[in-house]
Formats: structure tokens, sequence, C-alpha cells
């Protein structure tokens, strides 16, 4: 009876992982959709579109690219966090939807750090602080004193994206008060920026320095650890005079919970292989995107390190959005 169960066992075993290996296998039977969860022109967006053709190449299938934004990522990684856990319907988003979101948000009906599981960090990235060259500065410190004596705002792409949180640092940092416009998205916030709707944004990097570097912002600082290799004359937060307000985040791949383990690493190591190609990795570093190769268990510790670092943030702060 023993010995029949051991080959029972051993069968069932055996079946399970024939099956694993047959789903992998079978994977994708059809056309995955990407959401990424912010405007046409914002990093994920960009990211998507890059690897949309070479997709189709390693997978032998479509990748459709549906936007999603609003609520500062929510409204995408809700409805991918309620999608099929099957591996044909992923988020592309910057890391925040995880790792403030869920402190910052109170009424949501979901959480991204339980309902959604990490694919791959697909770029680091950071922002920029622009401003409308009518605004009478040229540097960070030169605008926070303009801040002290006249009332000024600055544009982000939403409620909790990496803008509002690198300006809610800037004014810690430095004890201004400036009037948040959320926006959905960068592109929206940059071009109510360069028509002096907004007198200056925190905003993502590859979004405003084609403009900056047209002359149609100035750009005070950039909130990465070091200067970004797009724009080498653009000091850091730091380099400005501004301690306290370094602020670097990430692209972001992820699939509703519950998806098989084989087929998040089988995306991983694809996705992993299309964005080291050379013509991809030259065309993302152009535009401030840098890709380091990290597995999901990578993906997945750098989520639980940002979220610790962020909540400390947010409850110091009192952030909070209802």
């Amino acid at each position: 009876m023993h010995m029949t169960r051991t080959v029972l066992a051993t069968c069932a075993i055996a079946l399970s992982c024939a099956a694993t290996v047959a789903h992998s296998q079978a994977y994708p039977s059809k056309p995955v959709m990407a959401i990424p969860a912010f405007p046409p022109g914002a990093p994920n967006d960009i990211i998507m579109r890059l690897v949309s053709e070479p997709f189709r190449t390693a997978f032998k299938q479509t990748l459709l690219v549906e936007n999603r934004p609003g609520a500062g990522g929510n409204i995408a990684a809700e409805f991918v966090s309620r999608a099929a856990p099957d591996a044909y319907t992923l988020l592309a988003t910057i890391d925040t939807v995880v790792t403030v979101n869920p402190y910052l948000y109170h009424t949501t009906n979901f959480r991204a750090d339980v309902d959604l599981t990490p694919v791959i960090y697909l770029a680091n990235t950071a922002q920029t602080l622009v401003c409308n060259p009518a605004v009478p500065v040229k540097s960070a410190t030169e605008l926070a004193d303009y801040a002290r004596s006249h009332p000024m705002s600055f544009a982000s792409g939403g409620q909790g994206v990496p803008g509002h949180l690198a300006a809610e640092l800037f004014m810690a940092a430095t004890g201004v008060k400036m009037t948040h416009i959320p926006y959905k998205g960068p592109g929206p916030a940059t071009q109510d920026v360069l028509a002096g709707v907004v007198p200056c944004g925190f905003l993502a990097t590859p979004v405003v320095m084609p403009h900056v570097k047209g002359g149609k912002l100035t750009a005070l600082a950039v909130t990465s650890p070091k200067r970004s290799p797009i724009a080498p004359d653009v000091p850091t937060m730091a380099e400005a005079g501004i301690a306290g307000a370094e602020a670097s985040f990430g692209e972001l791949l992820l699939a509703p919970k519950g998806t098989p383990a084989n087929l998040v690493a089988l995306l991983n190591q694809r996705i992993a292989a299309i964005l080291q190609q050379p013509d991809i990795r030259e065309r993302m570093l152009a535009v401030d995107l840098d890709f380091v190769p990290n597995t999901p268990e990578q993906a997945s510790a750098r989520l639980q390190r940002e979220s610790v670092r962020w909540k400390d943030v947010v409850d110091r702060l009192g952030l909070k959005v209802q």
C-alpha cells in the first residue's frame, strides 16, 4: 500500500510538471495585452511600444498596447489585478503604483502590492525639475527663494507619482510651499508648463528633455543621484544645493496575482533579452531609460525595499489622497 501511494504521488508530480512545461510551451497562443498606466509618451508607454515588435518575434504573437491612465496609475493597476492570472494581461507602470499608492490612496478596492506579481523592472528613471522660461529663475535654489515671496504651483503626472513625490521632498528640504496641479500623466502636464498654464513641473526626464534642449523649458535639477546622460549640464538636486531631495524610480512590468511562476519566469527571460538588444538599449538610453537585468525575485525584493522607504516618506510628510 505504501509503495502504491509512493508511485501514485510520483506520477502526480510528473504529470504536474509535464502540465507546467506544456503550459509554458503553449504560451502565448493568442495576443498579449500590455496596459501602460499613463498616457502615450510616458516612459512605460515608450518601453512597451519599443518592445512590441521584438516581442512578436520572440513569442510569435502580437503585443497589444492599450493605455489606461488616471488616479496615479490605479485605474490600469486595478484593471490588470482583476484580469485572469494567465499572463495575457500585463501592467506597465512606474513602481510608485505599488510602493506608494497603497499608503496614499485609502479608498481603493484593491492593493497593487498584494494583487499584482512583479515580472521585471524595465528601466531605472528619474524626474527633472523644469520651469517655463518666463519664470525668472535659473537654479533650484533660485526657485526656492522665488517661491518664498511669490505664489507658485507645480505640475506632475498625478497624485502620488514620482513627480509629486519629488516635489514634496523638494518642499520639505527647502521649507517652501507650492500648489500641486496633478495631471493624467507627464505628457499633458508638460504641455501646460510649456504653455505657461503652470509655471514649473517635476516631470519624467524622457518627456521634458527634448523641450529643454529646444530651449522651451528651463531645467533646474534632476532627482537622480547622478546626472542624466542625456542632460549632462543639468545638476542633481544635491549639486544644486538641495539636500535630501534625491528620488529615483523604476518602470515595472507586473501580472495579476496567481499567474503561474513558469510564465512569469518566461516573460522575464525573454523581455530581458529584448531590452538588452543593442538597438533597443541604445534607443532607451537616448531617453534616459536604463535597464539592469533582474529576476522576478529581485524585482519583488526591490519593491519591498522601496515600499518601506516610501511609506516612511508618506507618513513623515503626512501625504494623503481621498
